[in-house]
């Protein structure tokens, strides 16, 4: 199998279980892959498949930024593949996190769509969203 089609297998894959997430959040399907980190863990494998088949993936230097900035020049594709996996595993487990958090906390899902797509696309800009929404969710609670 041609390492361009294991990179696709992962990276379609992720919007079926993105999608349950967002759509089907109380399935039983949804609530199994919520409450242990089994997509995550699939990732992973790719992630150490794509790491260590990927030249020169252990000689990068993360200690600076001029470091950083010559291994995303010098990657190869399978380095890029790695990094994009390691990616869209934390991203989801966030995404895992904020569905369930949200729900123990009496949250509309509503409110959390937003959120989750921002965690999605945008990592960090999701986790910030959901803070704020937290924040109101509370403020409303104490009222």
């Amino acid at each position: 199998m041609a390492y361009e089609t294991i990179f696709n297998i992962y990276n379609i894959g992720i919007l079926i279980f993105w999608s349950l997430l967002l759509f089907f959040p109380k399935s039983k399907t949804t609530q199994k892959i919520t409450n242990y980190p089994w997509i995550p863990l699939v990732i992973a494998f790719g992630y150490i498949f794509f790491l260590s088949t990927s030249e020169g993936a252990f000689s990068a230097d993360f200690s600076s930024l001029s470091g950083l900035t010559e291994m995303f020049q010098n990657a190869n594709p399978r380095g890029v593949a790695a990094g994009w996996l390691h990616y869209l595993a934390f991203d989801f487990w966030v995404g895992c996190w904020m569905l369930k958090d949200s729900q123990k906390k009496g949250i509309r899902h509503i409110f959390i769509i937003l959120p989750m797509l921002f965690t999605f696309m945008l990592g960090p800009t999701g986790v910030l969203i959901y803070t704020l929404i937290l924040l109101f969710h509370n403020k409303l609670i104490q009222n």
